[in-house]
């Protein structure tokens, strides 16, 4: 049953229709501003200057859960002789298959309709900038997923948490990072200070944001050195890969430098702060392949990033 105010709403639009009419069923959680009614109409101008009206029905997210498991129903959804609710990993591992919430217990059996019901519904996603509507029993893999999913800082004692470019600003405007610009396919040369090597690049072309993250690993290594891609870690194509190598000062004897070299696929990640070293793959680097002394020792890095669509 529709409230009063959707009706309303659908009147005001429904004269000017002459598109079809889709309708949908859009999930909340409690208590969110602005949608305590029972439902409503959602309008936006077509191509030809007409308007679209797609009336909704809001339910709260709770009632899509599994009563077991707590967990977003999705297709197959089972229902007992008694009306009880179950998905489908919860059935299986029941004894018996046997419902344990009617007195004697009951069967399951699939519930088509309500396998319908849930495979309509669609909640919007809340990071910032987003707004896209999914599939409600879809909503954890697309937020894992999400371009915008919000990353945090990696600065030691720092809350900040924002989408792949607020944090770009955030760190070069709060903290100061150096940051460089990087061409896929081309070679981009740093010098990286042993004593703070992350460095910020951004790739013109897509506006994606890298870290170089190093540390010591002991052992005589005094650096290694890898890439972090700065976003979710579930992220579909494209993929990154990037060739690294450091050269060493020129001999004295025959003007020769030493190269050590790493080729690395890029690890996603929206907390590059909290990747260790050790877990990525990474270029070592030798005493006798860093320039200065003391503090001021840096390394010579090289480094390409190519972009992998498939």
């Amino acid at each position: 049953m529709r409230t009063q105010a959707a009706s309303s709403a659908m009147e005001m639009e429904l004269p000017n229709l002459n598109v079809p009419v889709k309708q949908e069923i859009v999930v909340h959680t409690a208590g969110a501003q602005g949608r305590g009614g029972g439902g409503g109409a959602i309008a936006e101008a077509s191509e030809h200057g007409t308007r679209r009206t797609e009336p909704t029905v809001r339910i709260e997210a709770n009632m899509l859960d599994c009563p077991i498991c707590s967990s977003p129903f999705k297709p197959p959804v089972f229902q007992c002789k008694g009306g009880h609710l179950a998905c489908g990993s919860c059935v299986a591992k029941l004894p018996w298959k046997q419902c344990q919430r009617c007195d004697h217990g009951g069967d399951f059996h699939g519930c088509p309709f309500v396998d319908a019901f849930v495979s309509s519904a669609r909640m919007k996603c809340d990071h910032h900038g987003c707004g896209r509507q999914v599939t409600y029993h879809k909503l954890d893999d697309h937020k894992s997923a999400c371009p915008l999913a919000p990353c945090k800082c990696p600065v030691s004692g720092c809350g900040f948490e924002g989408p792949p470019p607020a944090l770009r600003h955030h760190l070069s405007a709060v903290h100061s990072m150096p940051v460089h610009a990087v061409q896929y396919g081309k070679v981009l040369q740093l010098e990286v200070p042993v004593s703070e090597p992350r460095r910020l690049l951004f790739a013109e072309e897509d506006g994606r944001a890298f870290l170089v993250v190093g540390g010591s690993l002991g052992l005589g290594v005094p650096i290694a050195l890898s890439v972090v891609c700065i976003r979710a870690g579930a992220s579909p194509p494209p993929h990154y890969v990037a060739k690294v190598w450091a050269n060493g000062p020129p001999a004295a004897a025959n003007d020769r430098t030493d190269t050590v070299r790493a080729d690395i696929q890029v690890t996603s990640s929206k907390e590059p702060g909290a990747v260790a070293v050790e877990e990525l793959t990474f270029l070592t680097v030798p005493h006798k392949l860093l320039a200065g002394a003391g503090p001021s020792r840096a390394v010579s890095l090289h480094l390409r990033i190519d972009k992998i669509t498939s």
